[in-house]
């Protein structure tokens, strides 16, 4: 029977013997017939209607705590998480494959699903900034409606945990779908990886990720870029370093805009031109107000998903951060700049570099 991997609009009709379960906070574990169990609140919504009747669609995060919200046993593959609430960097998602004592996917929740930026109040959830991420892997919808359907397979478990770093209890809610079935030798354990660099080295490449151990395939890059100069700033180049490259990488891009599917420094009659597209999205530009807004920031991505780059033993993947200067010179610029890699490979990675504090990676507002 067909193991029920790789789902797409080709092969819906293939029946497989793969077993469905979702996990959230009215089905907690995810096991069968186990949903909608939790008993109503006397001073809650379902007070009146009981038990069945929405009882207990979130969990509170409190402050300083870390959180499991999914713990799997078995043999099956991740298909698709949807959250929302009180989101922003302070919350951390990491996913454990297979009972590793290291998270192989370790980054702000907010940076995840490739909206940076966003940072909910705790007094009033539907202000905005909101983001649109129209795309295949990642959606993000109104008002912060986060999911992403990147296929994440696992032999013996899987472990999800949420941390909250910030001072204050979070309002999360969450709900994670997934198989048991059987996988294949040659499918690999999904990865994604944040870093910050807040200002960027003068004169130095940004590494947007380092030390990935094949064989593997890098899948997709999500970035924000906060512009601490005037000018146009996306000169530079995004290169690939495959199997032993050094000094020169065996692909290099052409320029920022361009990698991320753009031209011409998105700009359309005088304007920076936002787009979400399945593969490819520059989506949100927060422009200046002339006081405590002081510089505009950026959001993108680019899916490596019908073009992923594959290695065999080593990547290691960089971006130039080139402006212009006078003279017609480029400029080293030094920015503001966040990235998650996302890549699967074969073998676990412990190689990592710290995860970066609180405060390396808050966003800076007035009034924060």
């Amino acid at each position: 029977m067909f193991n029920g991997l790789g789902m797409n609009l080709g092969n819906l009709s293939r029946i497989s013997d793969a077993e469905s379960r979702s996990i959230s906070a009215e089905n907690p574990t995810g096991a069968k017939a186990m949903g909608a169990m939790a008993e109503a609140d006397p001073n809650g919504p379902a007070r009146e209607l009981g038990k069945g009747f929405k009882c207990k669609p979130c969990i509170s995060i409190k402050a300083g705590e870390t959180v499991s919200i999914a713990d799997i046993s078995g043999e099956g593959a991740l298909e698709s998480i949807w959250c929302t609430g009180q989101v922003g960097r302070d919350l951390i998602l990491r996913i454990y494959w297979d009972n590793m004592n290291t998270p192989q996917v370790e980054c702000p929740l907010t940076d995840f699903f490739a909206v940076p930026w966003i940072n909910v109040p705790t007094d009033y959830v539907h202000k905005g900034p909101h983001a649109q991420v129209s795309s295949i892997p990642v959606a993000v919808n109104p008002n912060r409606g986060m999911n992403c359907y990147w296929e994440m397979p696992f032999r013996k478990s899987c472990r999800i945990t949420m941390e909250n770093r910030s001072k204050l209890d979070r309002v999360f809610f969450y709900q994670i779908n997934y198989i048991l079935t059987r996988i294949p030798e040659e499918c690999g354990y999904f990865h994604a990886r944040f870093r910050r660099e807040n200002p960027q080295s003068f004169g130095k490449d940004y590494i947007i990720v380092d030390g990935l151990k094949g064989p593997g395939q890098y899948v997709g890059t999500a970035m924000a870029f906060g512009i601490n100069n005037a000018g146009w700033w996306g000169e530079g180049e995004v290169k690939f370093f495959i199997d032993g490259d050094d000094v020169n990488p065996t692909i290099c891009g052409t320029g920022t805009e361009d990698y991320f599917g753009g031209a011409w420094d998105w700009n359309v009659d005088g304007n920076y031109t936002t787009y979400t597209t399945p593969f490819l999205g520059m989506h949100q530009v927060i422009k200046p107000d002339g006081l405590y807004d002081s510089q505009h920031r950026h959001a993108m991505y680019r899916w490596h998903v019908m073009d992923p780059i594959r290695f065999k033993k080593d990547l290691k993947v960089t971006i130039q951060v080139l402006g212009w200067r006078s003279e017609h010179r480029f400029y080293p610029g030094q920015h503001d700049i966040a990235s998650v890699a996302y890549w699967y490979q074969m073998k676990p990675s412990d190689n990592f570099p710290p995860f970066p504090s609180r405060d390396e990676c808050e966003i800076i507002r007035y009034g924060s």
